[in-house]
């Protein structure tokens, strides 16, 4: 059965699952799981890469040997300012046009500065970047992301590196219901699969994760895990559950049968 792809800003993605690159135990785990995730991109945080790639064995080799396009990211940015000199970095190393920005407001619990976050989207999109902004899971925030020119909003479900899943499914629903023209790409929060699950049967069109999957005793098959919960999650949105009902119907009804 063919099923409508991820795509953003016209370009079509293989996957619904996004995934970082940090906290990994080793270069070679990250790689295995690169593979078992087959994530449609793969985001790097600007401030903690050397774009040089002149240094073998980096994260940057391993995604382009497995041909995984890149998502920079603005992670660590405290101002408008900061993360519009990360994207514009990023693109002049050459890694993209696309960005995942990211203006932190809060240090401990890592929360959007929302005014700095439009700011830097406004700035960004007017300078020909494709920006996919990390932001709380404000119905009014988002609308005013895509009202700047985002090209998708990623809300959070949970703190970043949290792993709490989805701590607010009713302010996500209303947010996906209410956007319809841009995808949402749920950001933060995801511990296990089926919190991926969840996220993707809520309808979103995405999900993006990191720690999830890097701090799993076993980050491989937690990769492989995420993958298949992304994809399960979306079939059964695709499919539409059965309503919720307060008492039992039989399975198989008598009505009709011989007395």
């Amino acid at each position: 059965m063919q099923r409508p792809a991820l795509t953003i800003a016209g370009k079509t993605f293989g996957s619904r699952l996004l995934i970082g690159t940090g906290k990994y135990p080793s270069l070679e785990t990250t790689r295995l799981a690169f593979e078992a995730a087959a994530p449609a991109m793969v985001t790097v945080a600007v401030r903690r890469v050397d774009l040089s790639r002149k240094e073998e064995g980096s994260v940057l080799d391993l995604i382009e040997a497995q041909r995984l396009p890149i998502l920079p990211n603005t992670a660590g940015c405290y101002t408008a300012d900061e993360a519009v000199r990360a994207a514009r970095l990023a693109r002049e190393a050459g890694l993209s046009e696309f960005i995942k920005l990211e203006v932190i407001g809060d240090q401990k619990t890592l929360f959007p500065d929302n005014e700095g976050l439009l700011a830097a989207t406004r700035t960004l999109v007017k300078e020909g970047f494709t920006v996919l902004p990390y932001t709380n899971d404000d119905l009014v925030v988002a609308k005013r992301l895509r009202d700047a020119g985002a090209a998708a909003v990623m809300p959070l479900a949970a703190p970043i590196g949290s792993g709490l899943g989805i701590q607010n499914p009713v302010n996500l629903r209303l947010l996906i219901e209410a956007i319809r023209d841009l995808p949402i790409i749920v950001d933060a929060g995801v511990g296990t699969a089926s919190d991926a699950a969840m996220v993707m049967e809520l309808g979103a069109d995405g999900v993006l994760m990191n720690t999830g999957i890097a701090g799993a005793r076993d980050p491989v098959r937690m990769a492989r895990a995420m993958r298949l919960a992304v994809e399960a999650g979306r079939l059964a949105f695709e499919a539409g559950r059965i309503p919720k009902k307060l008492y039992a119907t039989a399975s198989s009804p008598i009505e009709g049968m011989p007395t």
